[in-house]
């Protein structure tokens, strides 16, 4: 039987990788972002593609927080029951802290915290009424320590959705729910977010760093790094070094 899975922010980037995977796998696809358009070639392209398959797209702008509970709902009604919601959404601006560009640094906050934050409450209400589901959240490796410079509003965004779905878990677990949550911390994958960008170390193109992420998503664990390789060898070091050290690596 198929799987209904929604995907914010699919447009593009990880959104739009993870969407061909799915659509691969069979899946019925729920696909959002501002750029309806975009949506509308890659809707085309995977029913020709795989035409045993369902998709429906929707503008969304997920800093509309209305806007969020009304599309999800909209696709609940569409699909019957949505089995899996993915977090994807968000951008990648941001400056050092006292520069000026509080702007940057707020929208970049609105978007991958506050907008993310929007997603999950809308999610779990459908989740909790279905008494099933999957929630996943696309954090980032950045998450595990602070960041300097460019990356530390991001960075801290990215550590408070990881909170955020951790606590959840925590919930669930105590009441025995069935409804499960991922945190995904990619690593350096190619996409239009730092496709400028050079010099990055163990980066990996898109349909590898989507098709890392869909296979640790199918696996269903708590947290997963991804790909695991460097990736999760290097987190857990991240996670114990001092910031002396963290200082000269950044």
């Amino acid at each position: 039987m198929s799987r209904s899975i929604l995907i914010t922010g699919a447009s593009s980037g990880l959104g739009e990788g993870m969407a061909r995977e799915f659509a691969a796998r069979g899946d019925n696809l729920a696909l959002c972002a501002r750029r309806t358009e975009r949506l509308e070639v890659l809707k085309a392209e995977l029913e020709k593609q795989y035409p045993g398959i369902r998709i429906q797209v929707m503008a969304l702008d997920v800093n509309d927080h209305a806007q969020v509970q009304e599309v999800f709902r909209a696709f609940q009604a569409h699909f019957g029951a949505l089995d899996r919601i993915i977090v994807n959404a968000g951008i990648g601006k941001g400056q050092p802290l006292g520069t000026g560009r509080f702007d940057a640094n707020r929208q970049t906050a609105e978007t991958n915290f506050v907008a993310a934050l929007a997603q999950i409450e809308a999610a779990m209400e459908i989740f909790r009424e279905q008494n099933r589901g999957h929630l996943v959240a696309v954090s980032s490796v950045t998450a595990v320590r602070g960041m300097p410079g460019n990356v530390t509003t991001y960075a801290a965004t990215k550590a408070g959705l990881a909170a955020l779905c951790e606590g959840l878990r925590i919930e669930l677990k105590k009441r025995r729910s069935p409804i499960r949550v991922t945190t995904l911390y990619p690593g350096y994958i190619r996409t239009e977010i730092n496709e400028k960008v050079k010099n990055t170390p163990f980066i990996v193109d898109a349909q590898t760093g989507c098709r890392a992420m869909v296979k640790a998503i199918e696996a269903g664990k708590a947290e997963h790094f991804v790909p695991a390789w460097p990736w999760a060898p290097i987190g857990f070091v991240l996670r114990r070094l001092p910031e002396s050290v963290l200082a000269k690596l950044f």
